[in-house]
C-alpha cells in the first residue's frame, strides 16, 4: 500500500537530502551515519510524525530515532518499537514456500488449481493457468483486490476505516473483491504487483501442512531465528510494547485530518501483509536469509531470479526485491505500507550489512531516500 506515493516522493526528499547534508558529507561524524541522521530529520519536516532506524554491520549496530511517537503527549519513537511491517510479511511467506518445495511438498510449477480448487474464477481469472511461481513474482495477472472500488471503500475511506477497522474477513472474502474484476494480463506475460497472491500464497501454505500459515512462519522462521518481535497477529488489533501511535490521513493527499490508526484489525491483510515486527528483527531475518540459513542453495536461486518490476531501478524476485541504488550498490528485501505505518528492509547480498526503517505516519517521506543515505552517502 501507499507505494505510489512513497515512490513520487523520493526524488523530492533527495533533494532536500542533498541541501541539508552537503557540509556533512565533507566531515562525516566517526560512526559514518550522518547522512541516515539528516535523511530522517528531512522525513520529519516532510511530515512524517517519526522514524526509527536500526543498521547492523556485522556484529555492529547502529540505531536512531526522529520526530515522535506520540503527537499528543510528544513522546519520541524508540528503536525497539514493535510496528506493522505489511507488505515486508511476502518474503516470510515466500520463505515458507520455498522451504515445502525443498522438502518435496510442492512445486513453484504447480497450478493455483492443484492446491485450491477451483478458487481462482471468474471475469477471466483462471487458477489452472497459474503457477505458484507467478504468485510468488507476480506475474500471474490477478487483480489486486486492494484495488477493488468497493474494497476501497469499506476499508481505506475515512469513513470506511473507522466503521470496519476491526472487521474479520476470510480469505474467500476478499478474494472475491479481485475477482469481481478483469486480469490485469495473462499469466506470465508481464509484471504487476498484487497483493492477492500473497492471500492465495498463504492458502497454499495452509493446503500443504494443514496448518494456518503464520504458525508455519512461526516455526520455520520464528522460534528458529529466535525472531522476539515478530509476529503474525490472527485478531489481535493493538501493538505489543514498546511501540508508537500509529497516523494516517485516510486520503490519497497529504492535507486534511490526521487520525490515530494503531488499533486495526490487520487481518485483512492475511498473507499478504498481516506481520508486525521490529527493526532488530527484521535485521536478523534478511542476513539469514541472504545468507542461505533458511534456505538451500537452490531455493535461494530461485528467490533472486527477478523479472523486471514497475520501478526502473528494481527488480521482482520470489518475495524478495533486488533494488540497484545511485551509487550501484544492490540491496536485497522489501518495503511495506499498511494504514499508519510505512516500513523498509534491506540488505546487501552478503548479508552483512543491513537496514531497517519505519516511519509511523503514511502519507509523507521517503524510506528510499533513507536506504540511499545510508549505503550511498557515507
Amino acid at each position: 500500500m501507499n507505494r505510489r506515493a512513497r515512490t513520487l516522493l523520493t526524488a523530492a526528499t533527495a533533494v532536500a537530502l542533498s541541501a541539508l547534508a552537503g557540509p556533512a558529507v565533507a566531515a562525516p561524524p566517526a560512526d559514518g551515519h550522518d547522512a541516515t541522521r539528516q535523511a530522517m530529520r528531512v522525513a520529519v519536516a516532510d511530515g512524517v510524525p517519526g522514524v526509527t532506524v536500526r543498521v547492523q554491520r556485522g556484529h555492529g549496530a547502529w540505531a536512531a530515532t526522529a520526530g515522535v511517537g506520540d503527537l499528543k503527549t510528544g513522546k519520541p519513537r524508540s528503536t525497539r518499537d514493535h510496528y506493522r511491517v505489511a507488505s515486508i510479511s511476502k518474503t516470510f511467506v515466500a520463505t515458507v514456500v520455498l522451504q515445502l518445495e525443498a522438502e518435496g511438498r510442492l512445486a513453484l510449477d504447480d497450478t493455483v488449481d492443484k492446491w485450491l480448487p477451483g478458487m481462482v474464477r471468474g471475469n477471466g481469472h483462471d487458477g489452472r493457468k497459474i503457477t505458484l511461481r507467478q504468485l510468488l513474482n507476480h506475474t500471474s495477472g490477478i487483480f489486486d483486490y486492494l484495488a477493488d472500488p468497493g474494497f476501497q471503500r469499506t476499508y481505506m475511506t475515512a469513513d470506511g476505516f473507522m466503521e470496519h477497522r476491526f472487521d474479520e474477513a476470510e480469505p474467500e472474502e476478499l478474494l472475491a473483491f479481485a475477482l469481481a474484476n478483469e486480469p490485469y494480463f495473462a499469466p506470465g506475460s508481464a509484471f504487476e504487483y498484487s497483493n492477492t497472491n500473497y492471500l492465495l500464497a498463504a492458502r497454499v501454505i495452509e493446503k500443504a501442512t494443514g496448518n494456518d500459515y503464520g504458525d508455519e512462519i512461526d516455526r520455520r522462521i520464528i522460534a528458529p531465528l529466535h525472531l522476539t518481535s515478530t509476529s503474525v497477529p490472527t485478531t489481535r488489533v493493538t501493538l505489543p510494547r514498546p511501540s508508537s501511535r500509529a497516523y494516517s490521513k485516510l486520503a490519497e493527499t497529504d492535507t486534511g485530518p490526521t487520525y490515530d490508526v494503531t488499533e486495526l484489525n490487520a487481518r485483512l491483510a492475511y498473507g499478504s501483509g498481516q506481520m508486525v515486527s521490529g527493526s532488530a528483527d527484521l535485521n536478523r531475518f534478511y542476513s539469514a536469509l541472504l545468507r542461505g540459513r533458511l534456505l538451500p542453495p537452490e531455493q535461494l536461486k530461485k528467490m533472486k531470479t527477478t523479472v523486471p518490476s514497475s520501478r526502473e531501478t528494481s527488480r521482482y524476485g520470489l518475495g524478495l526485491v533486488d533494488r540497484k541504488l545511485s551509487c550501484g550498490v544492490h540491496v536485497w528485501g522489501h518495503d511495506g505500507g499498511i494504514s499508519g505505518s510505512n516500513s523498509d528492509a534491506v540488505t546487501t547480498e552478503d548479508g552483512r550489512r543491513t537496514l531497517a526503517v519505519n516511519f509511523n505516519g503514511d502519507w509523507s517521506g521517503s524510506t528510499e531516500a533513507i536506504i540511499e543515505a545510508e549505503f550511498c552517502g557515507t
